[in-house]
């Protein structure tokens, strides 16, 4: 993986904190957006973990990445709790949106999920996520519908709802008491049934279809 972050000190803690991690290998550390894209063009790192407010903007340069390198997962790492900050991250391509305050024992699982396939936002800021997908999914119910809604079995709509809830798969796992690997699974055919690409636009559709409820 990739650190990036202009405060020197903070990001070397960083390196010696996941370096410890015997599955993670940090290949690289950059001090600004720039360096952070070229790194990542030369390095192909799976994971980026990179700071908002830096020179050259941590958001520009997350799409930089995603363009440069479309199978990097993009996860910020800030003390902004803007949601336009949020917001702006997700449509740049990032995967992940995480708060400094996060417990330095937390972060090695968040790089772990993330580069399993999985988002991972700050539980702060996914709250103010889900209040904009709810006002997103009152304005879409004016809209007329094009097809018949898609018939999920009953315990791919308890997943869905979860996913909506901002749980990992794991969480769903131990709430639903079955196997990681039956959730993965659940959420491949949810998404295909949906036509979907994400699970931030099955949380969208789980709010307009009132399956929280």
């Amino acid at each position: 993986m990739l650190v990036v972050d202009d405060h020197a000190f903070f990001r070397r803690g960083l390196v010696s904190v996941l370096d410890e991690e015997a599955d993670i290998e940090v290949v690289g550390e950059a001090g600004d957006g720039a360096d952070a894209v070229s790194q990542a063009a030369e390095l192909l790192p799976d994971v980026v973990l990179m700071d908002v407010q830096m020179p050259t903007s941590g958001i520009e340069a997350c799409a930089a990445v995603k363009a440069a390198v479309p199978s990097a997962r993009i996860v910020m790492l800030t003390i902004s709790d803007e949601e336009a900050d949020l917001f702006e991250a997700l449509k740049a391509g990032a995967t992940g949106y995480l708060l400094k305050e996060i417990s330095i024992t937390d972060l090695p699982d968040a790089v772990r999920a993330v580069a399993g396939g999985q988002s991972f936002i700050n539980p702060s800021m996914a709250t103010k996520l889900i209040g904009e997908f709810a006002a997103l999914a009152k304005k879409d119910k004016t809209r007329p519908r094009q097809v018949p809604t898609p018939r999920l079995t009953g315990r791919e709509t308890e997943v869905l709802g979860l996913i909506a809830r901002g749980r990992s798969n794991r969480e769903i796992a131990r709430e639903l008491h079955i196997a990681e690997n039956t959730v993965k699974n659940h959420v491949r055919n949810i998404l295909e049934k949906l036509q979907l690409h994400s699970r931030m636009e099955a949380a969208v559709y789980a709010i307009r279809e009132n399956v929280l409820e």
